[in-house]
């Protein structure tokens, strides 16, 4: 459990980065992956303290501006707030970043490598039909412009459930686990709404006249 946990959370984080053909995903060593996927928490890591920046000097422009306007100061007060938020963020992924090559050290590395791209791979071998069950589970929302990491955490989670045999179950628990970490603060509740929606039409498919089996005739 321990090292598929760890192999989701490195595919979610390195399918950006690692090579789409399936003979080069086959060729990639598992510190390849890591480090694909510390790559990717250290640039999340940049944009974040780029922006809390910018909000800061905003935030500290307005106040400067603001002489005595209640409602300027009320809205540096929001920047600031926003900010720091930013910041914390940051500093979680830094976090995540360091603590990654060491989770993946005390797993079984085989089996974290193995199943790690066994996800990706699925991924872009059926993503014809992963991007269309999502785009029909999805209400007032286009799956191009959903957050990478919710785009990719759906998709690693669709892609267990149809394709991996994982049980419903437990591949929306991971996918919201993971939402938790990596995503927005509401991100974990949007995630698991998609992916039961998903498991409805997967279970209203699997019941549907056209997939049972014609009975052998005598």
């Amino acid at each position: 459990m321990q090292a598929r946990r760890i192999a989701r959370e490195l595919a979610l984080l390195s399918i950006s980065q690692l090579p789409a053909s399936q003979e080069n995903l086959e060729a990639q060593p598992l510190q390849n992956v890591v480090v694909a996927a510390v790559r990717t928490l250290t640039s999340e890591v940049q944009d974040a303290l780029e922006t809390a920046s910018a909000e800061l000097q905003q935030s500290n422009t307005r106040l400067l501006n603001s002489e005595t306007r209640a409602t300027d100061v009320a809205s540096a007060h929001a920047m600031v707030t926003e900010a720091i938020t930013l910041t914390q963020t940051a500093i979680n992924r830094l976090g995540a970043a360091i603590e990654l090559p060491e989770m993946v050290q005390l797993a079984n590395q085989h089996d974290v490598r193995a199943y790690a791209l066994e996800i990706i791979q699925t991924i872009k071998a059926n993503r014809i039909e992963i991007d269309q069950l999502l785009t029909d589970a999805l209400v007032d929302w286009q799956l191009g412009r959903l957050a990478t990491i919710d785009r990719d955490l759906l998709k690693i989670a669709v892609a267990e459930i149809v394709y991996l045999a994982v049980p419903q179950r437990i591949a929306i628990n991971e996918a919201i686990e993971l939402a938790k970490r990596y995503s927005s603060e509401d991100g974990h509740r949007f995630i698991n709404g998609v992916l039961r929606r998903v498991v409805d039409r997967v279970r209203a498919d699997s019941k549907s006249p056209q997939n049972s089996k014609s009975p052998q005739s005598s």
